[in-house]
């Protein structure tokens, strides 16, 4: 696959900033060769990371002290958990969380295969939270620190939230178009990424504000995802995210036939994630992969997410064209230092095929998915060719004086 990005030595590639409402090319650095280990480091939108594993948002990112520790245990990059102008509106309830095991007698040994959630964005004021993104980016200047953000359906409160959230020296804007569960009736969330409409209304607005590199955050509670990321990239912003929960129902509990999480008796539909939304997640990445290396070429970025818990969960994100895999639900479970596990395992992949960078196997299967039809068609040529081989000639007619030996041999039983 070509890469969807433009490359620049790390040398001369300055982080970026842009003017509000331009479009600007993500830029990703490549191992020289023979540079022994493979190579772990990204460029995208100009912002370097060590490593392409960025803690998603939610309550992995929910704190200065939890942010502090996702930095000190080697992540790529920190996306806080969402915020807004008014916290005092986010009441959360608990318990908001529930697992799926495998075993489906539910035994506590089993591993954990789904987790749900009904939690909101963040409901610590956004003037705390500021001064905490102020104070990580002072104690670590090098590191990449991604402010999320979800306002109502209101200009001015947008561009007053990308402003102070800005000035608080974040180094991108991840737009939470996606939430599947929280204040829908405010045209929040997935409320506006579930509405083209609205969505490329709303990203207008952004996009003439923002003067750092902005993501929207992709919802799959949608029958084709392709439509939003298209509209999202054309309006300005520099990448897109994918993908966010999964709308579900964990279960229902059947000695008190009530629904999971159960609050004081009653539950709602929350947010699927976790290994088994893995698969879901890959075929949406892929659709999004396809459509932007087909439509666009001014180097937008992908950052997947989904069910990553290994470095092999990862490269099948890479090789399918994303830049860089988020971790939330992951870390909630297996805690910070889950990153040196995926990234060992990711550069053991790396070895196995010889790749020296990120790069180097970015997007490489994307060009095997096809149509059913295009399925059909090669199979059907496959089994003329093995027909053909194994039959030989059919008539006499057929033989040659240069080909009889191989003509022979084409008749043989064994």
């Amino acid at each position: 696959m070509e890469s969807l990005t433009l490359r620049a030595s790390p040398s001369t590639a300055a982080p970026l900033r842009r003017v509000p409402g331009r479009r600007h090319a993500a830029v990703s650095v490549r191992a020289s060769a023979g540079s022994g280990e493979p190579d772990l480091s990204v460029r995208v939108n100009g912002l370097k990371m060590p490593n392409p594993f960025v803690i998603g948002s939610g309550p992995p990112g929910t704190n200065y002290t939890v942010m502090k520790r996702a930095f000190d245990e080697g992540w790529g990059g920190v996306i806080a958990k969402t915020v807004s102008l008014d916290a005092e509106k986010v009441i959360n309830v608990t318990p908001r969380y529930a697992r799926l095991r495998a075993d489906p007698n539910g035994s506590t040994k089993s591993p954990i295969i789904g987790w749900q959630n009904i939690e909101l964005i963040s409901d610590r004021p956004l003037e705390t939270m500021l001064n905490e993104f102020k104070q990580l980016k002072k104690e670590y200047p090098d590191r990449i620190l991604i402010g999320s953000i979800m306002e109502e359906y209101n200009k001015a409160a947008w561009h007053e939230l990308i402003e102070r959230v800005e000035e608080s020296g974040v180094d991108a804007l991840e737009i939470n178009f996606s939430c599947p569960h929280g204040m829908p009736e405010r045209k929040m969330g997935a409320a506006v990424g579930q509405d083209c409409d609205l969505l490329e209304e709303v990203c207008g607005w952004i996009n003439e504000k923002a003067t750092v590199p902005v993501w929207a955050k992709m919802t799959p509670n949608i029958t084709d995802i392709t439509k939003p990321a298209r509209i999202s990239l054309k309006s300005g912003c520099e990448g897109v995210s994918a993908i966010n929960t999964i709308m579900s129902v964990m279960g229902i509990n059947l000695k008190t036939l009530r629904p999971e999480p159960c609050v004081e008796g009653y539950s709602t539909p929350g947010g699927y994630s976790a290994r088994a939304v893995h698969p879901i997640a890959l075929a949406k990445v892929m659709q999004i992969a396809r459509m932007m290396k087909e439509e666009f070429a001014d180097g937008q970025s992908l950052s997947a997410i989904g069910g990553v818990e290994t470095g092999n969960d990862a490269a099948e994100f890479i090789l399918l064209g994303a830049d860089t895999v988020q971790v939330c639900t992951g870390v909630m479970m297996h805690g910070y230092g889950l990153v040196k596990k995926l990234c060992a395992e990711l550069q053991d992949f790396m070895r196995q095929h010889n790749f020296s960078s990120i790069e180097d196997f970015r997007g490489a299967s994307l060009p095997y998915f096809t149509t059913h039809t295009d399925l059909v068609h090669r199979q059907r040529e496959a089994i003329n060719q093995r027909k053909a081989i194994r039959k030989g000639l059919e008539s006499d007619k057929d033989w040659t004086g240069d080909g009889f030996v191989k003509e022979t041999e084409s008749m043989v039983s064994n």
